[in-house]
């Protein structure tokens, strides 16, 4: 600041004149220089001491609340062929990438050993068969015609015994046989009636039923192998069982391949399945229907739009992120997403049209307290607000600022601003 006493031009003489109208009217213009110097001055110095600031304008715009996490792309109707067992590859009729119709032969496998395996395994059926077939009959064809004959002869004995007890009988009332011969006659014919019995029970009930149902375990193992093998025969000549793409080939013909060793993945890939990650305190803010947008590193630009279909029901540890999955159906009818691949993945949980924003380094804290730095002409003004919505880059206003108003974000030189701070831009 200058200071010039008032009293140094009071007592000049003006050219040797101390009073009249023009020495007086000298006297004024210097009083009006001075005191010009004097608010240019004060000017100059509080012009100094203001802070250039960056600002922001309240601006009605669009906010969306997004989640941004990591996914990955599945097929939905996905089948995977693996090799029944171990065998050479005889041929593959198709190619990587390639679509195929519903039937169509892919693979086929060296089927010889199984061939044999099966016809083994066929036999062993009709041997079950014809056992279990025996045995509800009572046994052989031999042995049912060995029983038969068996029965004959033991009626006949046991009817000879008969009549030679009769004989003896009468015999022995007229004196002409001993009673102990009567005996033996009699215990010829309960050793005839016996054997007659036990032919005639085993006639009807050869095997027991424990024997029966041995019979039985037999026959349904022996069918059972006969069709394992019959499926693991069926499964070396792969078929697409739906019309879709060939994915992952990772055989060649002539190789050897192990048994359960992948041979093939094939898809439907027009509709994919997007599994996406995300950490456990934003799991809560999801809902089924939430917008989702897909984008894949490899195709920059593109979006697919679609929605969650199914919401987290537990979370799990991913790597070292504990995570809720959600999962959401996308179109891809130009087959651009494909299995496997990494994409980024945004969820829209909440979104307000036509609101007044500000970016959010604009809106300061104070015990959890929401407030912003208004530019009022040169100076700045505390106004605390209230905020709903925030995205990565803004923050809704719900009161406290109207459309246009300017606030500061900070000094461009770092210095601290707040209220009343005194500022330029």
């Amino acid at each position: 600041m200058i200071y010039i006493e008032a009293s140094t031009f009071l007592c000049m003489p003006l050219n040797g004149n101390s009073s009249g109208s023009r020495p007086r009217r000298w006297w004024v213009g210097a009083i009006a220089i001075v005191a010009a110097v004097i608010l240019l001055a004060a000017f100059i110095t509080h012009r100094d001491d203001a802070i250039a600031v960056k600002t922001a304008t309240v601006e009605r715009s669009t906010i969306r609340s997004v989640i941004a996490t990591n996914g990955k792309i599945e097929p939905i109707n996905n089948f995977e062929a693996h090799a029944p067992i171990p065998a050479k590859i005889d041929r593959v009729l198709v190619r990587e990438g390639e679509a195929v119709k519903k039937g169509q032969l892919l693979i086929v496998l060296d089927d010889a050993n199984v061939r044999a395996l099966a016809a083994q395994a066929q036999t062993d059926v009709k041997t079950a068969r014809a056992q279990m077939s025996a045995a509800e009959r009572g046994g052989t064809q031999d042995e049912v015609l060995s029983l038969d004959a068996q029965l004959i002869k033991a009626r006949t004995d046991r009817d000879s015994a008969q009549h030679n007890l009769d004989a003896l009988n009468k015999l022995q009332q007229q004196g002409a046989a001993t009673e102990g011969e009567v005996r033996a006659a009699q215990d010829a014919l309960a050793t005839a009636d016996a054997q007659l019995k036990y032919l005639q029970q085993k006639q009807i009930k050869r095997y027991s039923p424990a024997e029966l149902s041995r019979f039985e375990a037999q026959q349904e193992s022996a069918e059972a192998g006969y069709k394992a093998q019959e499926d693991v025969l069926a499964q070396t000549n792969v078929r697409a069982p739906f019309d879709g793409i060939v994915y992952s080939l990772p055989v060649k013909q002539g190789g050897f391949v192990g048994g359960g060793e992948l041979l093939l993945q094939l898809a439907d890939l027009r509709k994919v399945l997007v599994r996406a990650f995300i950490d456990e305190p934003d799991v809560g803010r999801l809902a089924p229907a939430d917008p989702i947008d897909v984008t894949w590193d490899a195709v920059p630009g593109r979006v697919w739009n679609a929605t969650v279909t199914s919401v987290p029901s537990t979370v799990k540890l991913h790597g070292t992120r504990n995570v809720g999955e959600i999962t959401s159906i996308v179109d891809n009818k130009d087959l651009k997403l494909l299995p496997n691949i990494n994409v980024g993945v945004t969820i829209v949980v909440a979104e307000h049209d036509n609101v007044l924003v500000l970016p959010r380094e604009a809106v300061r804290r104070d015990d959890s307290k929401p407030y912003v730095l208004q530019v009022i002409g040169h100076e700045l003004k505390r106004r605390e607000v209230e905020t709903s919505l925030s995205s990565l880059t803004q923050v809704e206003i719900t009161s406290g600022l109207s459309h246009k108003d300017v606030v500061a974000i900070s000094a461009w030189n770092g210095k601290p601003i707040g209220d009343r701070t005194q500022v330029k831009f």
